[in-house]
């Protein structure tokens, strides 16, 4: 593994769907990792694009405070976290627009892709935008789990466990797609 850049590092923590990761630079948070099988599952997946990043220890005091917001969200606490500062220096422009726009969905709330199309210029580009979130680096910092299928499905989702951790995100906020509760007990 390459040497980790001066200024990057990463960490991971506990949350209420499991550990996460986090990844950081000089600009910000250049990754997040939602809960693989297991944390070094976890860990090799933040590292599989950010190698810069590996370099692991304490995390500075923006980064400490990211961590502390992801963890409240994923217990069920309302929040935006559109305070976290994110690197979006590798990340296309068109990416980023559609990334600005999930952030701008409060918690305990959804949008449809075709939504968030319409607001980037057309419906058309529903799927363009399904696959900018496929992407996403920073869930659930940009809260692509709040971005739903026509007719409230969910859709995909590219962290483990896929739709059902989609889903599960969903409930913790309060969020019943299609208006059934659902009949798991996480």
């Amino acid at each position: 593994m390459p040497d980790a850049a001066p200024g990057h590092g990463h960490a991971l923590f506990d949350t209420a769907i499991g550990t996460c990761g986090i990844a950081w630079g000089p600009g910000g948070i250049v990754a997040v990792q939602l809960p693989e099988a297991d944390a070094e599952a976890t860990r090799a997946r933040l590292l599989r694009s950010h190698s810069h990043c590996a370099q692991s220890g304490e995390p500075p005091a923006t980064v400490r405070s990211a961590i502390e917001g992801i963890q409240a969200l994923l217990a069920g606490h309302p929040r935006d976290l559109c305070e976290v500062p994110l690197d979006m220096s590798g990340i296309s422009p068109s990416h980023q627009q559609v990334y600005a726009i999930a952030r701008a969905i409060p918690p305990g709330s959804t949008r449809t892709y075709g939504e968030v199309a319409e607001q980037i210029g057309s419906k058309g580009l529903s799927r363009a935008v399904g696959q900018a979130l496929g992407l996403n680096p920073f869930a659930p910092v940009v809260p692509c789990h709040r971005v739903l299928a026509a007719g409230d499905r969910p859709g995909g989702f590219s962290a483990g466990g896929g739709a059902l951790t989609k889903l599960r995100m969903l409930q913790i906020e309060g969020v019943c797609p299609g208006g059934t509760p659902s009949l798991f007990d996480w």
